[in-house]
């Protein structure tokens, strides 16, 4: 019987590190999340298995390096950590909407620049990530008192 874990224990083996209980913890928890996580949040929630945060700060750099993960600075100088989907060459990345307020992270997976932009950007150069930011729904209800 094969342990449905078993093809992300490969996947961390092709990309040449060893499949250790904490990668693979670290590597679900990032598949599993609908945004980014920070180091903070990823060993908080991987404290319960034991895995320290050294461990979960090491895991999280060599899933980055490998490919597996990509790492996202978004302007306000903290790393966060999501799970690269599919074929790491493949995976060009997707727009983020940062809350302004209450800093939550949002992916935005369908988001995608019109041809128009793409050639506009292309007389400058190559655009690594798109940042949108501005108030989530939670926040923007109170929008009108800061005015």
């Amino acid at each position: 019987m094969t342990a449905p874990n078993d093809p992300v224990k490969d996947e961390i083996r092709r990309s040449g590190l060893r499949a250790t209980p904490a990668r693979l913890a670290t590597l679900l928890l990032l598949r599993e999340s609908t945004s980014p996580l920070t180091h903070a949040e990823v060993s908080q929630q991987l404290a319960d298995r034991g895995i320290d945060r050294a461990t979960a700060f090491r895991n999280l750099n060599d899933l980055a390096e490998v490919g597996l993960l990509r790492r996202t600075e978004l302007g306000d100088h903290v790393w966060r950590f999501e799970a690269v989907r599919g074929q790491p060459q493949d995976d060009t990345g997707h727009p983020h909407f940062l809350c302004v307020d209450c800093g939550t992270v949002s992916c935005l997976d369908d988001v995608k620049l019109t041809a128009g932009s793409l050639r506009q950007s292309a007389k400058i150069g190559e655009i690594t990530e798109i940042l949108l930011r501005g108030h989530c729904n939670g926040c923007g209800d109170t929008s009108a008192t800061r005015q």
